[in-house]
């Protein structure tokens, strides 16, 4: 049976975070369609109703804008949590996207509505981050950068700032992410061990260092097995003189000295 590799690409990989943004539209399409206004269902701070929030909140959107703005970021951070941590990929999501709700419904004001995606946004953007750093995996590491790189300046919108804007549900997003990262810190990619890197690494007997003498040059195959080759045909030629020998003495002895029985 053939040994999956833990960096795989599935058709799960792409599936899931496609129709996770698909569904996210539909409901705004619906709301626009039939006139509904789903914002009530949104997280509502110290409200026992508000509660519910926790698992709607993040499918309600509250413009076109809204919804696009967080609709590439999903897309892509999703994908990337689910190829590169594949097997706690939904306890991430999923567990991320409760304790996230929790926590804005705990720490925002009282009588506001939290709606979107962007907690999550958020929280996968926390997680890749920080678990990638301390993973110590070179291409963890260096997702974490891409992270960085693509989405840095929303460190910016866990701030309190642009009326409208629940930087509650972004600092949750971004806390939940870093919780979960130091979790899972020990679930990561299995880290390969060369031979160069074992304690009982000789380097003298490594092919591919014997090609190179010590000043750093390289040494064609022809040249390095030279001396061996000789010394091996100076063996076989020895080794056939010494056999023709054994033969011419063995044919004298039997002629020489033997004594015919009568």
């Amino acid at each position: 049976m053939r040994k999956r590799h833990p960096l795989e690409f599935s058709l799960f990989t792409i599936a899931v975070p496609l129709f996770s943004v698909l569904l996210l539209w539909i409901i705004y399409w619906v709301e626009i369609r039939f006139h509904v206004n789903l914002t009530y269902l949104g997280v509502q701070p110290q409200s026992l109703m508000g509660l519910r929030g926790i698992f709607f909140s993040p499918f309600i959107h509250g413009s076109i804008d809204h919804l696009y703005s967080n609709s590439i970021p999903l897309l892509v951070l999703l994908m990337a949590l689910l190829y590169f941590y594949k097997p706690i990929a939904l306890k991430v999501i999923l567990w991320g996207a409760l304790f996230t709700g929790l926590l804005t419904w705990l720490i925002a004001d009282k009588g506001s509505v939290h709606i979107g995606a962007s907690g999550i946004v958020y929280l996968v953007s926390s997680f890749l981050f920080f678990k990638g750093i301390w993973s110590k995996h070179y291409r963890l590491i260096a997702l974490s950068l891409i992270v960085v790189f693509l989405y840095g300046s929303l460190i910016w919108g866990v701030l309190p700032g642009e009326e409208g804007i629940s930087w509650e549900g972004h600092l949750s997003g971004f806390l939940i992410g870093i919780v979960l990262a130091f979790i899972y810190k020990k679930s990561a990619i299995p880290i390969t061990s060369y031979a160069w890197e074992k304690p009982s690494y000789n380097e003298k007997d490594d092919e591919f260092m014997k090609h190179f003498d010590e000043n750093g040059n390289f040494v064609p195959s022809s040249e390095l097995y030279k001396e061996e080759e000789e010394e091996n045909e100076t063996l076989n030629e020895h080794e056939n003189s010494s056999r023709t020998h054994s033969i011419d003495y063995d044919w004298k002895s039997d002629h020489t000295y033997g004594t015919p029985k009568e």
